[in-house]
């Protein structure tokens, strides 16, 4: 690397006398060789400053450190936590939701054995109607069944259609029939039986016999009762009278269901029906 070269001037005086003459340049140069850039010496005071700058930066830029690395800890903990928090939320969800299925189950099984408890019940009273309970009748083949052989269900009734040649029954004589076979003659409760009853009956012998129901007149009253004691309330009976007046009410077969009783003598002859209540009511 080149050396810096620098120049002066220097200037001699004569005596403070002027030149007679100019001369043709009485300029000398010389030429300085320079080692080096001159600089300034610092003070005392300088260094201690930059130190004094150092280390506040360095406590700056430390704290700043701490904060950032306690920041970040903080959110990571704060997403373990929260990521703790949600699945711990999820499998309480899930155990909520298991527990209520559970106990809509268990719902369902406590309704299953109320009613299968009431069956039993239902079925107990009606075994214990019986002095001998004819279980061959209800139960062929160790399979028991609502009604006996021979009669017909409805809704929670059996029903049995006397059917037998003559000579048939008279009214007592029918009733004492039902109650050795434990039931009694039928009672009408609404439309639907009296339909399912009529449409059961066939017509026989001729147009003024027919069927004898579980209803009879008060004596010296105009009221008539059920075998059960209720007073009647639906009143089916025909336009027109066929058989002999009397207090015993009889079904009429191939009549309009609402229009088919007739009030008869007790004494006269007739088929009839007998109505008991279901053994099991689960089938």
């Amino acid at each position: 690397m080149e050396e810096e070269l620098n120049y002066s001037t220097v200037v001699f005086k004569n005596g403070g006398q002027p030149p007679k003459e100019k001369n043709k340049d009485s300029t000398i140069y010389s030429t300085v060789k320079a080692k080096g850039a001159a600089t300034t010496a610092p003070t005392d005071g300088e260094p201690a400053a930059h130190s004094q700058h150092f280390c506040l930066l360095a406590v700056c830029l430390a704290i700043v450190c701490v904060l950032l690395v306690a920041s970040i800890s903080a959110i990571i903990y704060m997403s373990v936590v929260m990521n703790k928090q949600e699945a711990n939320f999820n499998n309480v969800k899930t155990e909520n939701q298991q527990l209520i299925r559970e106990k809509s189950t268990l719902e369902n099984k406590t309704e299953e054995l109320r009613r299968d408890r009431e069956d039993l019940n239902w079925t107990l009273n009606v075994i214990l109607k019986f002095k001998t309970f004819p279980v061959n009748e209800f139960c062929p083949e160790k399979k028991c069944q609502p009604c006996r052989e021979g009669w017909i269900r409805f809704q929670e009734k059996c029903y049995l259609f006397y059917e037998r040649g003559a000579p048939w029954k008279e009214w007592e004589q029918s009733q004492s029939f039902c109650l050795n076979n434990n039931a009694d003659l039928v009672v009408i409760d609404s439309l639907q039986e009296q339909e399912f009853v009529v449409n059961h009956t066939k017509f026989y012998y001729d147009e003024h016999h027919g069927y004898w129901i579980g209803l009879r007149q008060i004596e010296n009253s105009k009221d008539w009762l059920w075998v059960g004691g209720r007073n009647d309330t639906l009143g089916y009976w025909g336009e027109e009278q066929l058989a002999d007046a009397g207090p015993c009410a009889l079904m009429i077969p191939k009549k309009n269901p609402t229009a088919s009783w007739d009030p008869a003598n007790c004494k006269m002859l007739n088929k009839f029906i007998c109505e008991s209540d279901i053994l099991t009511r689960s089938k």
